[in-house]
């Protein structure tokens, strides 16, 4: 299995950072300092690496340099999927302003999309804001799951970005009087097709996931497994009936709950109302009822088999990037992870207030301390 890994990073006018250049081999990287130096900034602009708007979802406005002009961009030199590559991206300024949309430069040539991004890594994180996945709403566990079936099926971004185009015109071509009856039905038999689409491809993930969970059990890790399902209208029938069947069974559904849908102003069922559900294999107890720290080390599990599962089907691991992964793991846990994230291939970036958290690295690692936008050894 080939290994991903940057071998430079430059931000210019991100976040906190005027500028930055790093220097890297395919070592892990840890990033240590106090709480608000930065650290987690580094790791957003290694997630615009990849499609999506990165780990924290921000709006591509809103990461630029406080005191700078909005336009931002964000350059790597990595070793990946294909070879050496040089990728770049941001905003740029143009006559009219900072550009709305970044844009993607893979060595040097501008790519039809951010999809391109995909042919030569792929990056997963986790972040202390996902540690209330398992409690939250389900759309939190939907943009993880979808996050995951990207990881693995490049073209699931765009299924779901047209999905979600097609279901707002049927939900305004609801609130017409009169309804059209032609435009509203080609625009559902469309909507049955992306839907099914959709469900199917994470019918899929939870599949194969469960396969390498199954496969790598082992008793003895302190990251559980995870039993994963999905609750939902189609996901639920999806392998139970043909796919063209399903479809006609959707759009029925659809037509039959126009009056419903119009009046709530939405699409009442389909995948946009799905749920991710996830127990505790060992202790056959739903992941929500576990306890905090039960909730931390099953989820920490389930992205060590997706990533596990990224580098079985591409051939190459991905980025992981684990914002303060160690803060609440005892010594023997810390020590395990590393050892999982080396048996994966992956090259990890991770973040602490502490560098003792990572002494079990060692020269595993390049250690680096971030002070106020500035880096160094």
């Amino acid at each position: 299995m080939d290994r991903v890994y940057l071998e430079t990073l430059k931000l210019d006018k991100f976040r906190n950072y005027q500028s930055l250049s790093l220097d890297l081999d395919q070592r892990h990287v840890v990033l240590t300092g106090e709480n608000g130096a930065g650290k987690t900034n580094i790791l957003e602009a290694i997630s615009f690496l990849s499609p999506g708007r990165g780990l924290r979802r921000a709006t591509y406005d809103s990461v630029g340099l406080a005191s700078g002009d909005g336009s931002w961009s964000v350059f790597a030199n990595l070793q990946g999927a294909a070879g050496e590559v040089g990728i770049g991206t941001g905003l740029r300024q143009s006559s009219f302003g900072v550009e709305k949309h970044r844009r993607v430069h893979i060595n040097g040539a501008q790519a039809k999309s951010a999809d391109s991004l995909l042919e030569h890594c792929r990056v997963v994180w986790l972040t202390p804001s996902m540690d209330g996945l398992f409690t939250g709403p389900a759309s939190d566990r939907r943009r993880f799951l979808d996050r995951m079936v990207l990881a693995v099926d490049p073209v699931h971004g765009k299924r779901m970005s047209n999905y979600e185009k097609v279901m707002r015109s049927r939900n305004k071509l609801l609130s017409e009087e009169p309804i059209n009856d032609s435009w509203i039905n080609a625009t559902e038999d469309q909507l049955a097709e992306l839907a099914v689409a959709v469900a199917s491809a994470r019918h899929e993930l939870i599949g194969l996931l469960s396969t390498v969970i199954v496969k790598n059990s082992n008793r003895d890790s302190p990251f559980p497994d995870a039993l994963v399902a999905l609750s939902g209208s189609l996901e639920n029938e999806i392998g139970e009936i043909p796919a063209s069947d399903l479809e006609t069974e959707y759009k029925d559904r659809l037509r039959s709950r126009r009056r419903l849908d119009a009046a709530a102003n939405r699409t009442l069922e389909g995948p946009h109302r799905s749920d991710l559900l996830v127990h505790h294999r060992p202790k056959s107890m739903a992941a929500s009822q576990c306890s905090t720290g039960e909730q931390k080390a099953l989820l920490t599990g389930l992205l060590l088999a997706h990533a596990r599962l990224v580098g079985e089907m591409h051939d190459f691991a991905p980025i992981l990037l684990l914002d303060e992964i160690a803060a609440h793991l005892d010594e023997g846990r810390r020590r395990a992870l590393y050892d999982l994230i080396d048996e994966l291939g992956c090259q990890a970036w991770m973040t602490g207030t502490d560098k003792a958290l990572f002494a079990s690295l060692d020269n595993r690692a390049k250690f680096l301390t971030v002070e106020a936008g500035t880096v160094h050894a």
